[in-house]
């Protein structure tokens, strides 16, 4: 058969295909011992490397948590609700929602248990006279819904006028007094009429005896004689002069005028004496005749003087009168005064004489008894009024450090005895609560932000407000304050992570893995850089802030540098 040269030459090539093949198979199986062991070494390590980032670094420490409302508070009641001893029966059960202050809230026997914002704790009931913190706390929360009311601590009337107001805008009673100590206080009365009553009467006794009735009336006397006596004296007082001493001051006023007049006539003659010339004898006619002589006034002038002597006479007479009228009434008021004077002292001796015949007198004992009685019916009387009146019962009131607050859980039912705690509040913001461990905790403090973040994916900044102390395990408690309850309050006691921020750089630094940084027997920091395929050289470094597996570094690196975690 003629083959062509194609067919010859496919030919060819699987001859050499099949002996290739045939080679390989028999070298596969006729390796030396060095080939073997070659063969069976394992591969050299290459270098493990991260690369060198420039970004921003913040250290966080994780808390797992539960979103839940803040400050836990059990309620319980300090004492009895209402008057008497009956059984403390809730009629109406605690509810769970938001307090405010000067709610009601429940009912025990039919009366109202109020809330009020306070620090110092109900521990006593509230009756008139109650003087401390409480009621000052008190006061001012009457103030603060608008009813007046001092702030003295002390339960005055007032402040239980304030109270009472209170009671009657929520449509409840203030407790009044029990029918028991109602009943007291009319004892009380009653006891304090007895004894003036028998006081009375033996006074009356005393009065009438007939040691004592003349000594009686001779005082009487004796202030009879007072009063007149000092009426006399207050009369004179008022009264400058007598009636005769008027009289003959008007008759020396009168004889002066006269002189007076007596002497202004006189004067008046005389001057017109002097200026009228006396007439001349006729004279022969013709001009030049002279004039007459003066006029003789010897007698005009004796007149004169003889009436200024009168008047002076007048005048003295006049000082005279007013003098004696003057020491006439100091005469009479000094004898008005000594009257007075001897009065008193005939009362002050009636009044000794009576006392003496009183002490004396075997009456004398029942009225120092009577005496006694009375003023101990009435101390007794006003000791119990101090504390008598509408009351504050210790159970009424509840009060909680911070207000509002949130009725979390009640623990008693309608019908069921309230002595025992009766609800749980808290207040009304969440807080997410969690621990960690002593370590973590000593990074810790109040004020740091953190991040809290549901179970759904959204995110809530916070802030850390308070750690607690080390329990039985040594864990510490943390409290972390959401900044918004927006969208949290369906949450209440889902669980939630928190990430709370210890530290953060301000800008973008150079950032490595933790495990790549090396600290050197001289207690230097370094790191390996590799530099070519399984070449490295060491560069020193400074570390910073470290979070979440990583460092930050500074020293001779830049971005996008290989370093070495770890080597064979």
């Amino acid at each position: 058969m003629t083959r062509t040269p194609r067919g010859t030459l496919l030919l060819v090539l699987a001859v050499v295909v099949v002996v290739a093949g045939a080679g390989w198979g028999v070298s596969t199986l006729l390796r030396s011992p060095a080939d073997e062991a070659a063969a069976r070494k394992p591969p050299r390590p290459s270098l493990v490397t991260a690369t060198v980032e420039r970004r921003k670094l913040v250290s966080t420490i994780v808390v797992s948590s539960t979103l839940e409302y803040g400050s836990p508070y059990p309620v319980s009641l300090a004492g009895v609700v209402g008057g008497g001893d009956a059984t403390q029966r809730a009629t109406r059960a605690p509810r769970p929602g938001m307090l405010t202050e000067g709610a009601v809230v429940m009912e025990v026997n039919g009366r109202p248990v109020f809330v009020f914002s306070g620090k110092v704790p109900m521990h006593r009931g509230i009756v008139p006279g109650t003087r401390g913190d409480d009621v000052r706390q008190l006061q001012k929360a009457l103030r603060r819904l608008g009813h007046r009311a001092p702030v003295t601590g002390v339960f005055d009337q007032a402040t239980i006028a304030a109270v009472s107001r209170f009671y009657a805008k929520r449509d409840y009673e203030a407790q009044q007094p029990t029918l028991e100590l109602r009943q007291k206080r009319d004892d009380l009365r009653r006891a304090v009429r007895s004894a003036q009553e028998v006081l009375a009467t033996e006074r009356k006794a005393l009065d009438q005896g007939m040691d004592v009735l003349p000594l009686k009336v001779r005082l009487a006397n004796a202030r009879r004689d007072l009063e007149e006596a000092g009426q006399a004296l207050d009369s004179a007082r008022a009264q400058e002069r007598t009636i005769e001493d008027e009289a003959e001051v008007e008759a020396a006023e009168s004889a002066v005028r006269a002189a007076e007049e007596k002497l202004l006539a006189a004067e008046q003659e005389l001057a017109q004496a002097r200026t009228t010339p006396t007439p001349a004898p006729t004279p022969a006619p013709g001009p030049g005749a002279p004039a007459g002589p003066p006029a003789d006034t010897r007698l005009l002038e004796l007149r004169v003087a003889n009436a200024r002597a009168d008047s002076a006479a007048a005048r003295s007479a006049l000082e005279r009168v007013l003098e004696e009228a003057g020491v006439a009434r100091d005469r009479r008021l000094a004898e008005l005064g000594r009257s007075v004077r001897l009065a008193r002292e005939a009362v002050a001796a009636a009044e000794q004489t009576l006392r003496q015949a009183r002490q004396l007198s075997p009456t004398k004992l029942k009225v120092a008894n009577a005496q006694r009685d009375l003023a101990a019916a009435r101390a007794l009387l006003a000791e119990f009024s101090r504390t008598y009146g509408p009351t504050i019962p210790p159970g009424e009131i509840v009060f909680l450090p911070r207000l509002p607050a949130r009725l979390h859980k009640a623990t008693v039912k309608a019908g069921e005895p309230a002595d025992k705690p009766i609800a749980t509040v808290t207040s009304s913001t969440f807080v997410v609560s969690g621990s960690v461990d002593a370590a973590e905790a000593e990074r810790l403090k109040t004020g740091l932000n953190a991040t809290i973040e549901t179970e759904a994916g959204k995110t809530v900044p916070g802030t850390v407000t308070s750690l607690g102390g080390r329990d039985t395990k040594g864990a510490v408690p943390v409290m972390i304050t959401p900044a918004s309850m927006k969208g949290l309050k369906k949450l209440a006691g889902a669980p939630v992570t928190a990430r709370v921020t210890i530290g953060a750089t301000d800008q973008e630094v150079l950032v490595v893995p933790a495990a790549a940084v090396v600290t050197a027997a001289d207690g230097r920091a370094r790191v390996q850089v590799e530099i070519a395929p399984d070449r490295t050289k060491e560069v020193e470094v400074r570390t910073g802030l470290a979070a979440d597996g990583a460092v930050e570094v500074t020293g001779d690196l830049k971005p996008g540098d290989l370093v070495v975690i770890n080597s064979a």
